[in-house]
């Protein structure tokens, strides 16, 4: 489907068409995701610094820092086997969504990064290259974000193994003698969060600036899974 739009060629029109980019199960993965990362790490951060705001009452008269708990656990579990059907679904997704994408082995992918970096980053370049899915640079960096999920996972089931009898957390119950112990372990669980904390804030970032920048549907393309690409013919 082609849709004329102005003034991206000296006010002529020029022909876009849309593109069905990500399908529902990549929608559902990140948006599910991102609450329970958001949730997550605000929980986290709680729990490894409580407030005193709720102090004053008696314990058997509140629950809060239960629910926090409560929270942070339930949350560990969802965001675990949402990444579990992100993994089955980077193999039978369409092209946007399959696991070679997140690995430059092309030498025009490691080509994309260069000039990404040049046009994003250092910005000696005045316009970067124009993926109708992730940038080869995204999508590497998104491979060594899910291995950060994984670590996360990890030890945070390690952390949680001695007061579950649950099958999945006693999985992990090793992981702790490992790193040397709880300390060791919630350190570095601790450490990784604001690893997410500012990849948060650099993803919001980066996608309304390609939405400006580009203007084909990057933010919107999240929510509909539509994106504009700009046809052969009118470049």
């Amino acid at each position: 489907m082609s849709t004329p739009a102005i003034g991206a060629n000296n006010g002529a029109p020029v022909e876009y068409r849309r593109v069905y980019v990500w399908q529902l199960p990549v929608r559902f993965y990140h948006w599910i995701n991102a609450v329970c990362l958001v949730t997550l790490c605000v929980t986290g951060y709680l729990i490894g610094a409580p407030i005193r705001a709720f102090y004053a009452a008696e314990a058997y008269q509140q629950y809060w820092f239960g629910w926090v708990r409560f929270l942070h656990f339930s949350c560990a579990f969802v965001y675990v086997f949402n990444f579990a059907a992100r993994i089955y679904w980077g193999f039978v997704g369409n092209r946007y969504a399959k696991w070679d994408n997140f690995f430059p082995l092309k030498r025009s992918q490691r080509q994309e990064i260069v000039d990404v970096v040049k046009a994003d980053v250092l910005q000696t370049k005045l316009h970067g290259p124009i993926s109708t899915g992730h940038n080869a640079l995204a999508a590497f960096i998104y491979f060594f974000t899910f291995l950060a999920f994984l670590f996360q996972a990890i030890t945070g089931f390690a952390l949680y193994s001695s007061m579950s009898s649950s099958w999945l957390p006693r999985m992990f119950v090793w992981i702790v003698p490992l790193m040397g112990g709880e300390a060791g372990v919630r350190f570095w669980h601790h450490a990784f969060m604001w690893f997410f904390v500012w990849f948060t804030i650099v993803h919001v970032y980066l996608a309304f600036y390609h939405d400006y920048i580009e203007g084909r549907g990057t933010i919107s393309s999240i929510v509909g899974g539509w994106k504009f690409e700009r046809e052969k013919s009118g470049e």
